[in-house]
């Protein structure tokens, strides 16, 4: 029998590879090496300068594949003086590991390949697990997690079911975890008025007025109250702009942006559509002419409680005492583009310093999330 895979170590060796996106630094070699070793087939997906790996042991396309999902790129340090860690130091102090992607989500992808690791070579199922851990979850996310699942497609891979490791728990090991996402959606709106002098408003069309009316009126809008699994949408205003300098000068033109964070009572069409009706009606008022353009960064979805997430409650609460409550809030991950493919929730550490300096993680923690992944497994494939 091999020996077990420390996960704290292993999370320790991820966060000394400078994996800002869309560097890979190492780690997924890293992981590629401890996998091959323990006889996983290792494949790197790569696409438009991203690195991502998949990893299976087992029968291709078992009728029973488990899948774990996560990312070894991480977002950037910012000020490096402000640390009191070295970024990329990993080291130790009074039981926290301090480290760009300690907690987001280094110490998440070591734990479930610790886990698989162990499973695997010391008691082998009757099924197939899966690895799918990308390099392009904190930046664009359009060649990490979506590059994998076509590739997989392309290749006949499949995963039965598949657990995202990203940190869910706001305070409390073990307190929450995913069964959903929010939808996510960015507009771009133009508006085109006639310029003039602020003294003789009568002979411009003022833009900014224009967009202001129609901030308003999107702003004060009740989108929804909420559905069962989700709180209600929001939208916000996130910039209004004209670039202009001037105080005796009406602009030409002024943009806004909003950003809209929608569940499953609407679609991103459903609210461009709405969107697109509010402009027309502030053009009839106004006179100026408004365009927009719209990101749309996922939709709503839901994992309706069951199997999955019963499988994974149990084993939280096996180790942590605590029932994890299920929850949808927050904002989007990867499991937006796997729920396409199979049934998928996340569960995984406390969130609270992820993208923060001197981000850290509980090392007692990163220990207890191996062992749920390890229970995990063993009951799916009981």
């Amino acid at each position: 029998m091999t020996n077990p895979v420390d996960p704290v170590a292993l999370t320790a060796d991820l966060v000394r590879c400078p994996s800002v996106t869309p560097t890979e630094g190492g780690a997924l070699t890293i992981l590629d090496g401890l996998l091959t070793g323990a006889g996983f087939a290792c494949t790197r997906v790569n696409r438009g300068g991203i690195e991502n790996l998949f990893a299976r042991w087992g029968e291709k396309n078992h009728p029973r594949t488990f899948g774990f999902n996560g990312h070894t790129d991480v977002v950037p340090v910012g000020d490096a003086a402000a640390w009191a860690h070295d970024p990329f130091g990993a080291e130790v102090e009074d039981g926290f590991m301090y480290g760009r992607g300690t907690t987001d989500m280094k110490s998440g992808v070591a734990a479930f390949a610790a886990a698989a690791v162990d499973f695997v070579t010391q008691t082998p199922p009757d099924g197939a697990v899966v690895l799918a851990i990308t390099g392009d979850e904190e930046g664009d996310a359009l060649d990490g997690t979506t590059a994998l699942l076509d590739w997989m497609a392309q290749t006949g891979e499949a995963m039965s079911v598949c657990l995202v490791g990203e940190p869910t728990c706001p305070d409390t090991m073990g307190e929450m975890m995913k069964i959903g996402r929010r939808g996510s959606m960015t507009t771009y709106f133009t508006v085109k008025g006639v310029q003039g002098h602020s003294a003789y408003p009568h002979r411009a069309k003022n833009p900014v007025h224009a967009m202001v009316r129609l901030m308003d009126r999107l702003a004060s809008h009740r989108l929804d109250q909420g559905t069962d699994h989700f709180d209600a949408s929001t939208l916000a205003i996130v910039t209004i702009d004209t670039g202009n300098p001037a105080t005796n000068v009406i602009p030409a033109d002024c943009k806004a942006t909003v950003n809209i964070r929608f569940n499953d009572a609407h679609t991103s069409d459903g609210l461009i559509a709405w969107l697109d009706v509010e402009a027309r009606k502030i053009e009839a008022e106004t006179g100026v002419i408004i365009t927009a353009s719209t990101k749309v960064s996922g939709e709503s979805f839901l994992t309706p409680p069951g199997a999955l997430s019963d499988l994974v409650a149990k084993a939280v609460h096996g180790v942590t005492g605590v029932t994890p409550g299920l929850s949808t809030s927050g904002g989007t991950s990867d499991a937006r583009f796997i729920k396409n493919h199979c049934p998928v929730v996340e569960f995984g550490l406390v969130g609270r310093t992820m993208h923060q300096v001197d981000e850290r993680v509980e090392v007692a923690q990163v220990g207890q999330l191996k062992t749920i992944y390890s229970r995990i497994l063993r009951d799916y494939f009981a």
